[in-house]
């Protein structure tokens, strides 16, 4: 069985991957399951697409095992796509280090959470579209792509009082509520809707077909 290497150490973001590549018969490891630490690299593109390509390519080389990265992030309309490609620190203005280091990804994700619905404050529910984005790239433990997706899961940012709510998923899914009913947050969908549904399940299911075709995963 060939083994891929998913490039994150975001559990929420293990946890959805392995259940939505548990049919792809490829052993799936996380990045912590291989007994070792990494430094993450710079995430320094300006897309979800150049972010996950250096995330891929990198931790290919590193570990010397085909490598699935994914960069993803909420893009709002009333912001001009904001937060984009900043989306895990977007409360730090992008920035990874100084306190941001210093908290946990629950953390994080709360502070977050209140930036974006403070910079939403005088925006009308109707105005409030958004998107979840993924990318997924994968590589070859030379560093080589051999395949990339997307996949874009839509809904709105509720209002404060109705949300966050909900003890599922993680990031923004307590305010972001669902296309096209808006009444439920994607912190409230199960984990098999959210698979079947999310811009990550989409990703991943276009990567499985695509990992079908690569001669060397599917023998």
């Amino acid at each position: 069985m060939t083994t891929i290497v998913l490039a994150t150490q975001n559990p929420g973001k293990i946890r959805e991957m392995r259940a939505l590549l548990a049919d792809s018969g490829t052993e799936i490891l996380g990045l912590d399951d291989l007994g070792q630490s990494f430094t993450e690299p710079d995430e320094t593109g300006t897309t979800f697409a150049e972010n996950a390509t250096i995330k891929a390519t990198t931790y290919a080389r590193l570990t010397g095992h085909w490598c699935l990265a994914d960069d993803s992030g909420l893009e709002v309309d009333a912001l001009r796509g904001a937060p984009g490609v900043i989306s895990s620190h977007y409360a730090f203005g992008g920035e990874t280090g100084g306190r941001a280091a210093e908290l946990t990804r629950e953390q994080r994700d709360a502070e977050n959470i209140t930036r974006l619905l403070n910079d939403l404050d005088a925006v009308d529910i109707k105005d409030r579209a958004a998107r979840f984005v993924c990318t997924m790239v994968l590589s070859d433990p030379q560093g080589q792509i051999h395949a990339t997706t997307t996949g874009a899961f839509e809904g709105i940012i509720g209002l404060p009082g109705d949300v966050p709510r909900g003890e599922g998923g993680f990031g923004y899914d307590p305010v972001f509520l669902v296309a096209p009913e808006h009444t439920r947050a994607s912190s409230e969908l199960s984990p098999d809707e959210k698979n079947a549904l999310s811009h990550r399940g989409q990703a991943v299911r276009a990567m499985i077909s695509a990992i079908g075709s690569i001669p060397e995963l599917s023998a």
